[in-house]
């Protein structure tokens, strides 16, 4: 039997440009493996970087919000299952596939917990932020997050703590969840021997907040503790969509090299030796830091940017708590072979134990194609999605509506 995965991006996707466009590859590849027919929908407009879909086989059709052309095509396309990318596109897209597709299992990939990133870059404006910082029960973007998964059949998360967080937390039905670890490309290191590799390097979409807030802190405060121990080091700085505001930051004088997007991200990162990653706010787990793994290069991150892959004792290269420490392990690593070696081998376990992208995607295939089978037995137990499916509560719908018919006045 043939199955049908429909999947609605909030963006065309972008493998080169950030581990989330890697990650929704993986997710897209995981069901081609599997003989599923796939239709990419979105409303975004097209980008620099996106990838060629249907080259893929991978069907591609342009959409529009609060418009109910979208009831027309989903209703012809009759998914077997429909993927949400990110908890904002379930809000403007579930109730249209619930009312057109009743039988389809409705899946939200969440990426990372976006309203956890929210908060916690509020708070960060105020005091430090950590892993252990509470997550607020009165935050609208929280509400409006967790009423989107519990209203799903399946939600997808990348770490455990986001999973612990969901059951714990906010009492979600562990059966609505499923660990799904970063999907990312498989790669074969180029090899480059330690003693050719120069430079430390940083990695990130600035699109993305987390990224330019590590950025600034590098260049107005540790970077230049960092040269005054190694006046020789340069770091080089690699993202897509950089901007005017880091493109300024570059000044060659001061071994602060803005180097932009890289088409092959990972052989532009085999050049260099130590990635530095001072995250101070974000979510999920954090594609930088794979990436590195995978191109055997020592990391120097925070508490927040290890999470979800690995306690600070089995980090391949050092997990810091103050910027004085963050310092001394980026100057400590870079200098000491031996201690390069160790984190090189420590990110070879790490991707084994964890990162295995193959059995991962098959293992999601296979608990999708479970639900599609008897997905009135699953639903059968979730008394919170019945009761947000309640008239009463379906405000995202009834906006949706109001701003059409609005519309179609004006």
């Amino acid at each position: 039997m043939s199955y049908h995965l429909v999947v609605i991006g909030y963006v065309w996707p972008e493998p080169n440009s950030s581990a989330a466009g890697e990650n929704m590859m993986g997710l897209l590849e995981a069901f081609l493996k599997q003989g599923w027919r796939v239709t990419f929908l979105s409303a975004a407009a097209d980008s620099a970087h996106m990838i060629d879909l249907p080259a893929l086989g991978i069907q591609v059709k342009r959409i529009r919000v609060n418009c109910s052309e979208f009831d027309t095509l989903i209703s012809d396309l009759a998914p077997d299952a429909v993927v949400f990318d990110r908890f904002m596109i379930e809000e403007q897209f579930s109730w249209r596939v619930k009312k057109q597709c009743p039988e389809a299992v409705r899946i939200i990939n969440t990426e990372d917990l976006h309203s956890v990133r929210h908060v916690r870059q509020e708070l960060a404006k105020h005091s430090d932020v950590t892993e252990t910082t509470p997550v607020p029960f009165d935050n609208e973007m929280v509400q409006r997050e967790v009423a989107a998964i519990l209203r799903s059949d399946l939600s997808l998360l990348i770490s455990q703590p986001e999973i612990d967080l969901l059951t714990s937390r906010f009492s979600v039905n562990a059966a609505q969840l499923w660990l799904q670890p970063l999907m990312i490309a498989s790669h074969q290191s180029l090899q480059t021997q330690t003693d050719a590799r120069s430079g430390f390097t940083f990695i990130g979409n600035f699109r993305h907040a987390p990224n330019w807030d590590a950025l600034l802190h590098l260049k107005q405060t540790l970077w230049p503790l960092i040269r005054a121990a190694i006046p020789k080091a340069t770091l080089h700085v690699y993202g897509a969509y950089p901007g005017k505001k880091v493109t300024n930051l570059h000044n060659p004088r001061q071994g602060f090299v803005i180097e932009g997007w890289a088409p092959d991200a990972r052989e532009a990162l085999n050049k260099h030796k130590v990635m530095l990653a001072p995250l101070r706010f974000g979510a999920g787990v954090k594609g930088k830091l794979i990436t590195a793994m995978q191109c055997q290069l020592p990391s120097i991150t925070t508490p927040l940017g290890a999470e979800g892959i690995a306690d600070a004792c089995d980090w391949p290269g050092a997990v810091t708590t103050s910027d004085d420490e963050f310092v001394q392990q980026s100057i400590r690593i870079y200098n000491d072979r031996e201690s390069q070696d160790e984190a090189i081998e420590k990110g070879h376990k790490v991707l084994r134990e964890k990162f295995e992208t193959g059995l991962h995607q098959k293992a999601l295939t296979e608990k999708v194609q479970s639900l599609v089978s008897d997905i009135q037995t699953h639903r059968s137990t979730l008394f919170y999605q019945h009761l947000l499916w309640h008239q009463s509560l379906r405000a995202t719908q009834y906006m949706s509506q109001w701003i059409e018919a609005k519309g179609q006045r004006d």
